[in-house]
């Protein structure tokens, strides 16, 4: 994946979500929707960077994180 940092801002809809596979050491990632983009930060740093995803590249990146792609 490549792309250069953006300064768009996001509202989600609704409330940012763990999953519930999540520890309790917070070492685990939020999601939230808006539309038909998804946005994904850190929940230790939740004024920190956030990941955008539209449709597909949701599934790709999720993809990739399951087989160990990203070093996560």
């Amino acid at each position: 994946m490549t792309g250069s940092p953006s300064s768009r801002t996001f509202t989600p809809v609704g409330r940012w979500t763990k999953s519930s596979r999540s520890n309790l050491n917070a070492s685990c990632v939020e999601l939230a929707r808006a539309g038909s983009t998804t946005a994904v930060r850190d929940s230790k740093n939740p004024t920190g960077p956030i990941l955008l995803f539209d449709g597909k590249l949701l599934a790709h990146f999720l993809a990739g994180v399951k087989v160990g792609r990203f070093g996560l």
